[in-house]
């Protein structure tokens, strides 16, 4: 077998066998592939797709190019959720902790942001001490010892992944969708959860900016999730608006622990219910939709899922005082109001802008290794639909210096669009793919 016939293959549009991609997926790991053949095949994938079966078989060989955790005899059941990424999206911060509340084990591996799109990791790691670099040792024992993790990729896990992401980033490839969900499935499958959760946004700060697209990506790693074993759903969310009120990783801990008291802002607290009612009811915790949704109140008003939050904090090194006492975090030093300079209704609030924004202040990296402000960041007062007259508060900047407040000032300003007639507010959800 050579490399160049499964190209020649896949351009002309057949079907490749599980062995010829294991063939390639493990020759492209061990080096022995170069760029611009994996550029070629990679492209190949793009312009003329592959059978769910190709994607099934591409997953499982990236799965397999490295370690594997295997959850056997650690816990008896592990669920894992993954969002495609959003602006304002610290849902895992308040999802793992009511969940894991109401009995199921949650062990989770997050990312650090890479453009908009805020990191899970960079949000925890702004809690002082909190460890972000457990080792699959470590990983193994807090989960069985503790039930709740969120942590970095532990070991070498999917190292085909990482490679092949880094070509399709420079490639032109990166919409494809066979190479999207297997880079996202084969992650969460190495990972070892036996159930999963997929949060899939939709609009103008998400990846997928339609409803076709999010849905067809959707049924796409649901159907690999059912191929390999695995228990998988999708929510396909909505990401037209910053999700709650704070962009920015301080101020979005600030708001998770609100939420996690029974606070928080309704959107936000919407979105965590409904993640967390199809995580009980994927993990057989819940009967049907209405005990699991009360089974999460009831973890929240007990307060048992704020006291698993802090339990997680501890485990993994962090200082649990602030968390109790969320006014100890750093501030960032220039904060200021935006008032509305007209009355009407919000009819849009472009979520790019504002994940941009944030980037832009220091809350987030352009690039690989940039540093991070984790006390800037913006936050949002008002949601498409509302009535507004004029002084209002819009928003509120967080910034480090004069210059960057000034300069996020009027493009979050034209980020708002309005109407004299009523809008309707956006939905949270279109739909569960399972």
């Amino acid at each position: 077998m050579r490399i160049i016939d499964v190209i020649i293959k896949k351009r002309d549009k057949k079907e490749l066998s599980k062995e010829e991609i294991d063939f390639f997926i493990k020759a492209y790991t061990r080096g022995d592939v170069p760029d611009y053949q994996a550029s070629a095949w990679a492209m190949a994938v793009l312009l003329n797709g592959m059978t769910v079966q190709e994607m099934t078989d591409l997953t499982m060989a990236m799965a397999n190019s490295g370690d594997t955790l295997d959850l056997t005899g650690v816990v008896d059941l592990v669920v894992d959720k993954h969002s495609t990424g959003g602006v304002g999206d610290k849902t895992t911060l308040a999802v793992e902790p009511i969940v894991t509340a109401c009995g199921l084990p949650m062990g989770k591996m997050s990312g650090h942001g890479l453009g908009f799109s805020g990191g899970t990791l960079d949000k925890m790691e702004s809690i002082p001490g909190y460890r972000t670099d457990l080792s699959s040792e470590e990983f193994l024992q807090q989960l069985k010892t503790v039930g709740i993790v969120l942590t970095g990729q532990t070991g070498d896990l999917a190292p085909a992944d990482g490679k092949m992401y880094a070509l399709r980033d420079v490639t032109g490839t990166v919409p494809s969708l066979p190479l999207i969900a297997s880079s996202i499935m084969s992650k969460k499958i190495a990972a070892g959860a036996q159930r999963i959760l997929l949060d899939v946004k939709i609009g103008s700060g998400a990846f997928m900016r339609t409803l076709e697209d999010a849905r067809q990506l959707a049924e796409i790693m649901v159907n690999i999730g059912k191929l390999a074993g695995r228990q998988t759903a999708a929510l396909l969310s909505d990401m037209n608006q910053p999700l709650g009120f704070a962009v920015g990783n301080i101020l979005e801990v600030k708001e998770a622990i609100e939420t996690l008291q029974g606070g928080g802002p309704e959107d936000f607290r919407g979105h965590v219910m409904e993640v967390v009612e199809q995580l009980l009811l994927l993990g057989g915790a819940a009967e049907d939709e209405s005990s699991a949704r009360q089974m999460a109140q009831d973890a929240i008003s007990s307060g048992k899922a704020f006291a698993q939050f802090k339990k997680l904090v501890e485990a993994q090194g962090g200082d649990v005082s602030y968390i109790e006492n969320p006014d100890k975090f750093p501030a960032a030093e220039f904060i200021e109001t935006v008032t509305a300079e007209r009355g009407g209704y919000l009819s849009g609030i472009e979520a790019q802008a504002f994940g941009e924004m944030a980037v832009q202040l220091g809350a987030g990296r352009l690039e690989k290794g940039d540093p991070i402000d984790h006390t800037v960041g913006i936050v949002v007062h008002r949601k498409v639909g509302d009535k507004i007259s004029a002084g209002d508060a819009l928003f509120t900047i967080h910034a480090n210096s004069r210059e960057s407040l000034a300069e996020a000032r009027q493009p979050l300003v034209e980020a708002h669009s309005w109407s004299d007639t009523p809008v309707e507010a956006l939905p949270l959800f279109y739909g569960l793919v399972k």
